[in-house]
């Protein structure tokens, strides 16, 4: 996933004090998604979201 944002376009910050994930994340500039890819993980989206949406979120 973090792959696809950066193909994106998108900034990424993960977060991992595990060092097996810290160093997964950085072995996401080792290799690139084909188009193919890029398609088939973009067509996943069901425009729904899992937590709180931040327009609605109350601060006070």
């Amino acid at each position: 996933m973090l792959r696809w944002h950066l193909q994106l376009g998108n900034v990424v910050i993960p977060k991992s004090v595990t060092p097996s994930r810290i160093k997964e994340n950085i072995e996401v500039f080792d290799f690139s998604l084909d188009d193919e890819d890029l398609a088939a993980i973009s067509a996943l989206n069901e425009d729904r979201r899992l937590g709180p949406d931040p327009a609605e979120f109350d601060m006070d």
